[in-house]
């Protein structure tokens, strides 16, 4: 049977997903020195986690906590470079409006890190160097994404 876990650092997020019925066992701590076995975990799914560490880091831990064949994948946050970005920025500044309009706004509980300490370029070459051969894409609504499977030794 699937276990999954849920680490955070901010109590409120935790207290929140605990109020939902579910298996997941959730931790409040921090992932990167919480004592997790190395290569533990056969997914590892991180959504805007990395601009609140060391990018480098965050993304050596999560390749260490993988197996081996296990998947990463995550949904980050960056820090736009202009006026190269602007474009994109705009037309993610739309969408969210747009998103916001049809569905609402949630209102989370966690910290806020704006604006990200990393650059959408700068996290592309540390996914390139810490994870060989992982998939990095740029989206809408001031995101992007990392997909990466660890090697079988």
């Amino acid at each position: 049977m699937p276990r999954v876990t849920g680490i955070d650092l901010d109590a409120l997020s935790i207290d929140q997903a605990r109020e939902h019925p579910d298996d997941v066992e959730y931790i409040l701590g921090d992932f990167l020195t919480h004592p997790f076995e190395p290569a533990s975990f056969d997914v590892v799914a991180s959504v805007a986690t990395l601009h609140h560490m060391d990018a480098a880091t965050g993304l050596a831990r999560i390749r260490d906590l993988l197996r081996p064949g296990g998947v990463l994948a995550i949904v980050g946050l960056a820090r736009s470079t202009m006026p190269k970005d602007l474009p994109r920025d705009l037309a993610g500044v739309v969408a969210g409006l747009s998103h916001r309009a049809m569905k609402g706004h949630w209102e989370h509980p966690s910290p806020i890190v704006w604006p990200p300490p990393v650059t959408y370029p700068q996290m592309r070459a540390l996914a390139a160097e810490i994870l060989p051969g992982s998939q990095y894409r740029r989206h809408l609504l001031l995101r992007y994404s990392i997909t990466w499977r660890k090697p079988q030794d």
